[in-house]
């Protein structure tokens, strides 16, 4: 259940620091900290719960609850991966998609319904195979059984999914960092800061002219990512127009733009940066299915509109011709990040599989 608008950016807000209401919510962020040390403790002393396979697992997730960037990571390292000779599969939950107690596969056309949002976009873009469950080892044995090819498994979420064996821990934040510091509810952390304490690699996924928050206590190896827009798709006809040239021969038009993302904002300002002027921009809730009436009615019939990729999969049905998907493209520093990445997993002997 999402929660109203003012309740949950009071919440934001309060995250951002140690005030009167994170201060309040202390109480119950300790008991957080207790049932997340009791199940960390339960497999540590338990080390047969934890499905490990033949393969390397490489484990993209975050801290701070919400949307942080980790599908742009997930895209870009299937890419990296593959370039260096291996055959990546993805697995994930599937958000919004309703699941029983066998997980989906698929390759390529994977129905965002059946999917969830992600997966679809992360196997269209990459034609990577995925599988997705909540339960990630689960996903995990059915992208084996369907795609006996894959050589490293890249788990989309999952770092809180401790039943699941990972050889690489891959963390992302954005510029809030790690907030007040403080677990939920009255911080915005998953898990306790000393956490990334194990991780292999922490993400800092910054707007263009954002400055990246403070040092943490990781001696992981740090990354900043920036995304900026590459080219624009014009949905209903597939047409694509590098970025440079579509500003120049739309971006003196009514433009809008629309997202239903973890955090909008970094959509927009990605694209005023980029050059363009919006004449509004307008959010939806992060994983919005699109079910309902059009969005875009919304919109003056001149208006051209530019969405994500990761809300273009459900959009197609619209058949609107005002819709252009803004594809981008993630920018590291440094650039070889994954190259390591692709190094350690070499030297990676993973245990056999569990039965």
């Amino acid at each position: 259940m999402k929660l109203p608008v003012f309740l949950h950016t009071a919440l934001q807000n309060s995250w951002q620091r140690k005030g009167l209401l994170s201060t309040l919510l202390l109480p119950f962020s300790l008991l957080t900290r207790c049932v997340i040390a009791r199940k960390r403790a339960a497999y540590q002393k338990h080390p047969e719960r934890v499905y490990r396979t033949t393969v390397p697992v490489v484990v993209v997730g975050n801290l701070y609850v919400g949307g942080t960037g980790k599908t742009p990571v997930v895209i870009a390292l299937v890419q990296a991966l593959r370039a260096h000779g291996w055959t990546p599969g993805v697995v994930s939950r599937g958000y919004g998609a309703q699941l029983g107690d066998h997980a989906r596969t698929a390759r390529r056309d994977a129905d965002p319904r059946l999917f969830g949002d992600e997966p679809s976009l992360i196997t269209l873009l990459t034609a990577a195979p995925v599988a997705v469950h909540p339960n990630r080892p689960r996903a995990l044995r059915a992208l084996q059984r369907a795609f006996p090819e894959v050589d490293v498994v890249i788990s989309d979420d999952g770092l809180q999914h401790l039943a699941l064996g990972r050889d690489i821990q891959i963390v992302v934040q954005d510029g809030r960092g790690l907030g007040n510091g403080r677990v939920l509810p009255a911080g915005p952390l998953r898990e306790p800061p000393e956490r990334l304490r194990e991780v292999n690699v922490v993400i800092t996924n910054l707007t263009p002219g954002e400055a990246a928050p403070a040092a943490d206590m990781s001696p992981a190896q740090h990354v900043v990512m920036r995304l900026l827009p590459q080219s624009v798709e014009h949905l209903q006809t597939g047409r694509i127009v590098a970025w440079p040239a579509w500003l120049a021969e739309h971006g003196q038009e009514t433009i809008a733009a629309l997202a239903a993302i973890g955090r909008p904002e970094r959509f927009f300002t990605m694209l005023r940066h980029a050059g363009l002027t919006l004449a509004t921009a307008q959010s939806l809730p992060d994983h919005d299915a699109y079910t309902g009436a059009s969005p875009f009615d919304r919109f003056d019939a001149k208006t051209l509109v530019l969405i994500t990729a990761k809300d273009a999969v459900k959009c197609r049905r619209f058949n609107d011709d005002r819709l252009w998907v803004v594809h981008a493209t993630a920018q590291f520093s440094p650039a070889d990040w994954a190259d390591q990445v692709s190094h350690a997993l070499r030297n990676v002997a993973s245990p056999a599989p569990r039965d």
